[in-house]
């Protein structure tokens, strides 16, 4: 056994000899290396580099950044230095000496000792051919770490070298470098490792996988060649603390789940353009008051906050985390039906096109629409009307029927349209598929389509899409509306006055600096929702249940306001908002509204269009047929004599003197209702002015047979 091992030595003396004088392989630069080290977790940073998430991408290590050597205690390089390499800045890569020293103790049958070298260590870290593979090196491998250590040498600087080598070198288990090393088995960084602990990891690089005793015991060798050398017992105790279980990295912060679930793959690292700040503080926000109405069916929520002029999100909240039942749910994304939310669009477009002014007259009265599936009835928040309202106070205290009239006047198509042009990508079918319903938010949006669109009104029209990575591009801009026609909205929007009708004067809506906001609550309280912003943020929230489950007694302005008045007060946190310069365009009109329906005042308004005496008048919609409705199927009982069957026919906006016309026979007038005596067949309803045009017409169907 003797010779083999004084073989293996001779071998190996021999290869040094060979790899010192007849091999120059080239080494890889330094800065290479370093460049492709990563760590194993795909880390989310915020705008300032604080870490916000992390994802595991490595499963066959832990490790952590790069460290400079700098950064690391001088205890620790002291230490591995004497137990790995001591000759280390005196050999060129290979310790002849050391070599010598094996062979003898081979010879003399002596415990075997390793001859390799820091550098030829970090050579086989290098190269993974160079390693063994279950067993001792190769003399081919032991060749090859020969060859490359002495190019390191020649190449790098000693310093490069271990600075290298402490942060490819395994410790403990995964834990792979010192960042990862100091991190997971105590709790600190690299540059604040103790004396006691520097030993300990000193001595698990040579043995990583060593009883805490031995470990313990080879600590100990190197106190005394430390700088303020560490007691027996300090080594001991910071032993025991290291290898008390299985080596654990510190927990990362979990800030923006659903962010780090959408961007983080494989790269080491993404910059956001969040503020790891607001964030937790919106988060905060979120679930502070969430709580005080969880005792009326709620639990999730989600928050989004942006910057005007970049379109850098700054908070993304996806849910209410802990206390939701499906955190993992981005709220953010996720589609739900807005409410009232959608309709300062509605306003902008009649606006835009001259159909309506702030001061127009719209009436708050009691509506219904006939659609193929019943009759359509829009009720108020407070299930009350207020008669003729203005355009400025229908907006501002979200009144229902005003807007679902607003709609008829401008088409449901025009407005699909105009939500196309604001970013609201789900809004894609046809208005009809909708319905009237669409004006109080029947289709479903997300909160960021809500929050870019409502970002377009803070400035002037022009919406961009919103960004998420500070290196996105800021995107193709578009004027989605004329910048005096979002003027108009965003002065409604921030009108405490007119949102006094519904909401009162003091409520969750008003700031101390200028903001303009808006609120909505869908069918049955599922969703609500507070959007707005500033002159230089928006903020939306969305409050409700995942599960799509009703909330009690909860709307806009107790769910989601409070949050997002918390959110908008932390971001103008000393920074003003002034009210918005009109744009050109724009004039103030003094407005006499005729019957003192509301307070005489001046009112912003499009130049040109406003009357010449300054008195707004009743917007009215086209004339339509209410009942039937186009394309209805209507059955006869044959067990119901026919004189008991009757057809209602209805119509809406028929001024003048319109009459009915059933497949070219004239019925008479269509100033009231008129019932109709069916009978089997399709038929044409036109309703039709004097001299005969038709105002509209429905097509319909009866089938069946009349009882005789």
């Amino acid at each position: 056994m003797t010779r083999r091992l004084a073989a293996i030595a001779c071998g190996g003396i021999a290869l040094c000899v060979i790899g010192l004088w007849l091999t120059r392989p080239a080494a890889p630069p330094f800065d290479a290396v370093r460049a492709a080290h990563g760590p194993s977790d795909a880390r989310l940073l915020d705008r300032h580099g604080v870490v916000l998430d992390a994802r595991r991408i490595d499963t066959t290590r832990r490790r952590l950044d790069w460290v400079s050597l700098d950064a690391i205690a001088p205890a620790l390089r002291r230490a591995v230095v004497a137990v790995e390499d001591r000759r280390f800045t005196e050999h060129g890569g290979v310790d002849l000496r050391a070599v010598a020293a094996a062979l003898g103790q081979a010879i003399r049958g002596g415990p075997s000792r390793g001859a390799s070298t820091i550098s030829m260590q970090l050579a086989a870290l290098l190269d993974p051919r160079l390693r063994p593979h279950g067993g001792a090196r190769s003399l081919a491998q032991k060749w090859g770490q020969v060859r490359l250590a002495r190019a390191l040498e020649r190449a790098w600087s000693k310093d490069q070298i271990l600075e290298a080598y402490l942060n490819l070198v395994g410790f403990r288990g995964e834990l792979e470098g010192v960042g990862a090393a100091a991190a997971a088995l105590f709790a600190t960084t690299p540059g604040a490792l103790t004396g006691a602990e520097s030993a300990v990891l000193a001595a698990l690089v040579g043995a990583p996988g060593a009883p805490p005793a031995a470990v313990v015991r080879r600590a100990a060798t190197l106190r005394p060649r430390l700088p303020a050398a560490p007691t027996a017992d300090a080594v001991e105790a910071a032993a025991r603390r290291a290898l008390a279980g299985v080596p654990a990295m510190p927990s990362p912060p979990s800030l923006a789940p659903h962010v780090a679930q959408r961007l983080l793959g494989t790269s080491p690292a993404v910059r956001t353009t969040l503020d790891a700040g607001l964030q937790r503080a919106a988060t905060a926000a979120l679930e502070r008051n969430l709580l005080a109405v969880r005792e009326r069916g709620v639990q999730d929520g989600a928050v989004l906050a942006v910057d005007n002029d970049t379109g850098e999100v700054l908070a993304y909240v996806g849910s209410s985390g802990h206390l939701s039942g499906a955190r993992h749910v981005d709220g953010v994304r996720a589609r739900r039906q807005p409410g009232s939310a959608l309709k300062p669009f509605l306003y902008a477009l009649a606006i835009e096109r001259r159909l309506l002014t702030p001061a127009s007259l719209l009436e708050d009265a009691p509506l219904e629409i006939a659609l193929p599936s019943g009759l359509y009835r829009p009720h108020d928040y407070e299930d009350r009307f207020l008669g003729l309202v203005s355009v400025r106070t229908a907006l501002a205290s979200s009144l229902n029927t005003p807007a679902v009239r607003t709609l008829g006047l401008v088409g449901g198509d025009a407005f699909v349209a105009e939500l196309g042009r604001l970013g609201f990508a789900g809004i894609d079918r046809p208005a009809d598929y909708y319905g009237p319903a669409l004006a109080l938010g029947s289709a479903d949006v997300s909160l960021w389509e809500m929050a870019g669109a409502y970002r377009a009104l803070a400035n002037g029209g022009r919406w961009t899409p919103l960004r998420l990575r500070l290196d996105d591009p800021a995107g193709v801009p578009r004027q989605a509306l004329e910048p005096a026609t979002a003027f108009l909205v965003a002065d409604i929007l921030a009108d405490r006055e007119s949102r006094s009708a519904t909401f009162g004067l003091e409520n969750a809506l008003a700031t101390r600096f200028w903001t303009a906001v808006k609120t909505g609550t869908s069918t049955d309280m599922r969703d609500n929702w507070c959007v707005g912003f500033s002159r230089r943020f928006t903020v939306g929230v969305w409050v409700g249940n995942f599960s799509g489950a009703p909330m009690r007694d909860v709307s806009g302005v107790t769910g989601a306001a409070p949050v997002w008045l918390e959110v908008m007060e932390r971001l103008h946190s000393g920074v003003p908002s002034d009210p918005p310069p009109a744009p050109p365009g724009v004039v103030a009109v003094p407005v006499v509204f005729a019957g003192d329906v509301e307070p005489h005042r001046r009112e912003w308004m499009l130049a040109g269009s406003a009357a010449a005496d300054a008195r707004p008048s009743l917007a009215t919609a086209r004339p339509r047929v209410c009942s039937p409705v186009r394309g209805a199927r209507f059955a006869l009982d044959p067990d119901v004599p026919a004189a008991r069957q009757r057809l209602l026919l209805e119509a809406e906006h028929a001024t003048g003197s319109p009459r009915w016309r059933m497949d070219g026979v004239d019925l008479g007038t269509a100033g009231a209702r008129r019932l109709w005596e069916p009978t089997p067949g399709r038929h044409l309803l036109e309703l039709v002015d004097a001299t005969g045009e038709a105002l509209d017409r429905v097509e319909f169907e009866v089938r069946g047979r009349t009882a005789h």
